[in-house]
């Protein structure tokens, strides 16, 4: 049986993309007596990065991390940054500071008041962070105000921070635990839970409740648990037998629903394609990616449509851009402006002087291995011949920008200029070598885009600067997977464009 793309491209995204693909979520009310408890068991599809906050990669640490920790700042559906030990924030006229509101009754479960210095504390470690520090990078100091209020101040305009910090960039640790340097072993936050002693690492985590949290009647399960199982078939089979209630889902699990009465909730969060980590063609081997008519060739010599329907099973969306389909930046009309053609695509690399094709080397590990087959045949009727090299799973990261393209399953995000930052204008693993300064007009677009005034004309920059990016073929993009989730009748889970696993935050009651 083939694997659906939706679990090839989270098992890649959870070790590939890096991009803070986890963490807060809707915001949490507060206040009021516990609801009505139910039990939760989450199947997940990773275990546990770190119960150190700066060193999770949290892309499917997710319902882990948000049992120990609450976040100063959480995520709705929409991306859109939410209060949680933040209660509200102001923005200076300047851009340069945010001051943030704190609650006042909130505490860690060693003890210790939640306040402005605890969060100061918690702040400079996160901004320290091997993996947390790219949301701060920005930041020039934190400042405790008084008690409840403090003042992040910043170098410059940052359009990003609050969205990475509601992604699980700002959990909140206890101060002693971050001296004492445990946290990785013995997790101390002011969470809805604890973590249980009958935990066992690597197969089920259990989480006892806290029973006076200041929002615990937002989290109504008790018992909860976590167990990370990689195996789609025994995380249906544990779903069936009622060991799991919510669970990472695949197309089989999506079609068994209905006539078992579970939840679906399905959410953008990869594209899929030819990453082009030398579009300006600066290495030999790269140097015809260098040409446009080659990179568009490479775009339209794929069948998008065709590739979702066969190989993803039709989950997911057939597009050409890296901004998700529906949110702001995307532009409809981009889609549909070039038809996928092997004939045009000859034609393209013939003007480019490579009627011939030509020769390159590309990595290859196991999960991108559905996409091998399609590659090569693609490769071949264009004359380009193709010689794989073969790395395991793990270290196809490393190596991947070595060679200058690569089938790429790479993390979105919900906000416009997250997806600027990463995928186009700042260096990352996928993309070492940007290259802006040989598309002289996309980096002047770049700037307008951070320049511009938050709101509509920053999106219409956003959407100017995608088209010059698709036009210019920055990518050879297939399709947008989607990630899924399965639940029991009683939950319902909220996906989150950015995440691979949701929050607690985004598991409720069925109303």
């Amino acid at each position: 049986m083939k694997r659906t793309l939706t679990g090839i491209a989270a098992l890649a995204a959870a070790t590939l993309a890096l991009t803070a693909c986890s963490g807060g979520g809707g915001a949490a009310t507060g206040g009021g007596d516990d609801a009505a408890a139910k039990p939760l068991s989450i199947g997940n599809f990773l275990d546990l990065t770190s119960w150190d906050p700066s060193l999770a990669d949290v892309g499917f640490d997710g319902p882990y991390l948000s049992a120990i920790y609450d976040p100063l700042v959480a995520i709705d559906g929409s991306g859109e940054p939410q209060p949680a030990l933040a209660t509200g924030w102001e923005i200076s006229d300047d851009f340069k500071t945010i001051t943030m509101d704190l609650r006042s009754d909130a505490k860690f479960s060693d003890g210790e008041a939640f306040d402005a210095a605890a969060a100061v504390k918690s702040l400079e470690y996160l901004q320290q962070g091997a993996r947390s520090q790219e949301a701060y990078q920005k930041v020039e100091s934190f400042e405790a105000v008084d008690e409840d209020t403090i003042a992040i101040h910043l170098t410059q305009r940052d359009d990003t921070i609050l969205y990475f910090m509601g992604l699980g960039r700002s959990y909140m640790m206890a101060p002693d635990a971050i001296d004492a340097g445990t946290l990785a072993e013995t997790p101390v936050g002011s969470g809805p839970y604890t973590l249980s002693a009958d935990s066992v690492p690597g197969a089920e985590y259990r989480f006892d409740k806290v029973a006076d949290h200041w929002a615990a009647a937002d989290f109504p399960f008790d018992p909860l648990s976590v167990s990370p199982l990689s195996d789609a078939t025994a995380m249906l089979n544990g779903m069936e037998s009622g060991q799991f209630n919510v669970i990472y889902g695949d197309k089989t699990a999506m079609d068994m629903a209905p006539d078992r009465g579970w939840n679906v909730a399905t959410g953008l969060s990869m594209w899929v394609g030819l990453q082009f980590s030398d579009r300006a063609g600066a290495t030999e081997m790269g140097k015809p990616l260098g040409e446009l008519k080659v990179r568009q060739a490479l775009n339209v010599a794929f069948n998008g449509p065709e590739m979702v329907e066969t190989i993803a099973q039709g989950v997911g969306e057939a597009t050409n851009q890296v901004f998700p389909v529906g949110t702001p930046g995307y532009v409809p009309a981009l889609t549909g402006k070039t038809k996928p053609s092997i004939e045009t695509a000859k034609q393209l690399l013939a003007e480019a002087g490579y009627a011939d094709g030509f020769d390159v080397t590309m990595p290859m590990a196991p999960p991108f291995q559905p996409w091998q087959a399609i590659v090569e045949q693609t490769f071949g009727e264009l004359g380009i011949g193709v010689t794989w090299k073969e790395t395991d799973f793990m270290q196809y990261m490393s190596v991947a920008p070595e060679y200058p393209m690569f089938v790429g399953v790479i993390a979105m995000d919900s906000n416009p200029i997250a997806t600027v930052e990463r995928q186009i204008a700042k260096p990352q693993w996928y993309n070492p070598t940007p290259g802006l300064d040989a598309f002289p007009e996309v980096k002047a677009q770049v700037d307008t885009v951070f320049t511009a005034a938050p709101g509509e004309e920053q999106t219409a920059a956003v959407e100017k600067l995608n088209e010059l990016v698709t036009d210019n073929a920055f990518f050879s993009v297939w399709a947008q997977s989607t990630n899924t989730y399965i639940s029991a009748g009683e939950f319902t889970v909220t996906p989150v464009t950015g995440m691979m696993f949701p929050t607690l935050r985004q598991i409720a009651l069925s109303k």
